[in-house]
């Protein structure tokens, strides 16, 4: 079984802070690609940021480089996303999938991930 899990998404103002969490189940994250990607009302699915296995490489989209940081902690099996100067572009249900293709995120396309979770909600508004 193949199962990531995310969560800590939440009501923000404009310009505040978030911290995502997307912990595995029924592997180890830690050897696996891991991207995030986010869909916002009425949108398709886009690339978000990627880190690679051991966390060697890093990929951000450009509408949040600067502002989002990926990150791993080996020892609770989870891949965060701090994100921070949030804006209401920002608001979307946000995903976490591995590369199925074991990449080093040279590729933000959704296609290339799989096993998604449930998703956790942002919302950025005054």
């Amino acid at each position: 079984q193949l199962q990531l899990v995310e969560s800590g998404g939440g009501l923000v103002q404009p310009g505040g802070s978030l911290r995502l969490s997307c912990a595995a189940s029924g592997f180890s994250l830690l050897s696996y690609t891991i991207g995030w990607f986010r869909q916002a009302p009425g949108k398709g699915r886009e690339g978000v940021s990627c880190i690679s296995s051991y966390g060697g490489s890093t990929n951000y989209a450009d509408s949040v480089k600067g502002r989002f940081t990926i990150s791993r902690d080996n020892a609770k099996n989870t891949v965060y996303l701090q994100m921070n100067s949030l804006t209401p572009e920002d608001t979307a249900i946000y995903y976490c999938a591995f590369d199925v293709f074991g990449r080093r995120c040279e590729s933000l396309a959704p296609s290339g991930f799989g096993s998604w979770g449930q998703g956790t909600q942002v919302t950025v508004s005054s």
